[in-house]
């Protein structure tokens, strides 16, 4: 008789739990993502240009200080008038990760004629940052 009066409560209380376990555990929500467009162009014809740029939201900024080249490609470009190098990306945190950098393809290329080296980056079809220069140029948001 005590054990048929045990099990009830047990399976009640276990009912109770799941429940309550259920209801805490949200769904996953997706965040919502910005759509990027990085725009790299030079003034003049230049052969394998750097860029780096951010295609990805790294997890946190520990894992991205750790191996900041895992999460920042790199593609070598010819660049001129008229050629520019364009990549779209969807980032969820531009203000944080949104970045594309170009410079010279080796430490002995000569500098290049204003205005350069220019950059420009897009969130949401939005400029919000450009940059040029000789030697290289940054197109960033990000507060660090």
């Amino acid at each position: 008789m005590l054990l048929c009066r045990w099990i009830p409560r047990v399976c009640v209380a276990g009912l109770f739990t799941t429940t309550a376990v259920l209801a805490v555990a949200p769904a996953q929500a997706q965040p919502a993502m910005h759509q990027i467009r990085y725009t790299v162009g030079a003034s003049q014809d230049i052969a394998n240009a750097e860029i780096y740029y951010r295609d990805v939201d790294p997890p946190n900024w520990a894992d991205y200080s750790h191996n900041p080249y895992l999460y920042t490609p790199n593609a070598e470009a010819n660049l001129g008038p008229g050629q520019p190098w364009v990549l779209e990306a969807a980032l969820a945190n531009p203000d944080d990760w949104a970045m594309v950098v170009v410079g010279l393809p080796g430490p002995t290329t000569a500098p290049l004629e204003e205005p350069g080296f220019v950059c420009e980056l897009r969130v949401d079809d939005v400029v919000v940052a450009t940059d040029s220069g000789t030697k290289g140029a940054l197109c960033s948001i990000r507060p660090w």
